[in-house]
C-alpha cells in the first residue's frame, strides 16, 4: 500500500513540475508580448504629440492672421472716411472760390480801387493753392488706401492657404509638391523621406512612389519631424521584380476629389506703389486785374509745391 501511495505521489509531483514548466514558458512569452505592445504604444504617443503640436501651431497662426485682417479692414474703413471728408472740403473750397470770383467781377464793374482788386485776386490765388494742396492730399490718401487694400488681399490669401492646410491636415492628406526617398529599411518595411511637416508631410497620409512617371509602390506616413518623415511600405503595393531605390520620387495622393489645391497669395513687387490718379486741374489763364492806364501788376508768388506722394507701404 505504501508503494502505491509513493507511486501516486511521484506521478503528482511529475505533473506539477510539468505544469510549472509550461506556465513559466507562457509567462515569459507574455512578458515579451507586453514589452512589444508598450514599445508600439510609446511610438504612437510620440506621433500623436507631434500631430497635436502641429495642429495647435496652425490654429495659433490662423488666429493671428484673422486679427491682422480685422485690423486692416478697420484701417480701410477709417481711410475711406478721411477721403470722403477731404472731398467734401474740396467741394466747399470750390464753392468759396466761385463766390469770390463772382465778387471780384462785381467789384471790377463798381470800383476803380486797385488796392481792393489786388487783395481779392490774392485771396483767389490763395484759395486755388489750397485746393491744389487738398487734391494732392486726396491723391496721397488714395495711394495709401490702394496699398492697404493690397496688403489686405495678401493677408486674406495667406489666411486661405492656412485654412486649406488645416483642412488637409484634418483629412490626413499631405500637401507637399514632391520629395524623394533618402533611406530604405526593407527588413523593417519602412523608408525615410527628405521632407517633414514644414514642407507639408502629414502623419497618416497616403503617398505613392513614382519612377519615370509610373507608380511603383505606395507608402503610409507613420512619423513626421521638421524636415524628415518615416513611412511604412504598404504591403502588396510593390510589384514583383521591383526594388525600391534611394532617390525614388514620392508624391502625395488625395483621398477626396473635393480637396482644394493650396493657392499662394498674389504678391506685388516690393516698392511698387499703386498709380495715383492725376487730379491736378489744368492751368487756367488768370484774368487781367489792372486797368489799362496802370502798369502791369507784379506777378504773384508761385504756389507752394505739394508734398510728393509717400512711398507705398512694403508688401507683407
Amino acid at each position: 500500500m505504501a508503494n502505491v501511495f509513493g507511486i501516486l505521489t511521484a506521478i503528482v509531483l511529475a505533473l506539477t513540475a510539468f505544469v510549472a514548466y509550461k506556465n513559466k514558458d507562457a509567462y515569459a512569452n507574455e512578458l515579451i508580448h507586453r514589452k512589444d505592445e508598450e514599445r508600439k504604444l510609446a511610438a504612437s504617443q510620440v506621433r500623436l504629440k507631434i500631430a497635436q503640436d502641429t495642429l495647435a501651431a496652425t490654429h495659433k497662426e490662423r488666429t493671428a492672421t484673422e486679427v491682422v485682417v480685422a485690423n486692416l479692414k478697420a484701417d480701410e474703413a477709417a481711410q475711406k472716411k478721411v477721403n470722403a471728408d477731404l472731398k467734401q472740403e474740396i467741394d466747399s473750397k470750390t464753392q468759396v472760390a466761385e463766390n469770390n470770383q463772382k465778387k471780384l467781377d462785381d467789384i471790377r464793374e463798381q470800383t476803380k480801387a486797385i488796392g481792393e482788386i489786388r487783395e481779392l485776386a490774392q485771396k483767389v490765388k490763395t484759395i486755388r493753392n489750397q485746393m491744389d494742396d487738398l487734391r494732392q492730399s486726396i491723391a496721397n490718401n488714395e495711394t495709401k488706401l490702394a496699398n492697404l487694400t493690397e496688403d489686405n488681399n495678401q493677408t486674406i490669401g495667406r489666411n486661405d492657404v492656412l485654412k486649406g492646410e488645416t483642412e488637409m491636415i484634418a483629412m490626413r492628406e499631405s500637401f507637399f509638391t514632391k520629395t524623394r526617398i533618402v533611406s530604405i529599411y526593407p527588413n523593417w518595411g519602412f523608408v525615410t523621406l527628405g521632407a517633414g511637416h514644414i514642407s507639408g508631410v502629414v502623419t497618416g497620409s497616403s503617398l505613392v512612389i513614382s519612377r519615370n512617371g509610373e507608380t511603383v509602390g505606395k507608402l503610409l506616413v507613420t512619423a513626421v519631424e521638421s524636415n524628415t518623415a518615416s513611412a511604412s511600405i504598404v504591403p502588396g503595393s510593390i510589384g514583383e521584380g521591383t526594388v525600391l531605390m534611394v532617390g525614388d520620387e514620392v508624391l502625395p495622393t488625395h483621398k477626396s476629389s473635393k480637396s482644394k489645391k493650396l493657392a499662394k497669395p498674389a504678391t506685388t513687387k516690393p516698392g511698387a506703389p499703386a498709380a495715383a490718379p492725376d487730379t491736378k486741374p489744368a492751368a487756367a489763364p488768370e484774368p487781367s486785374l489792372e486797368p489799362a492806364a496802370e502798369p502791369a501788376a507784379e506777378p504773384a508768388p508761385a504756389p507752394t509745391a505739394a508734398e510728393p506722394a509717400p512711398a507705398a507701404a512694403e508688401s507683407n
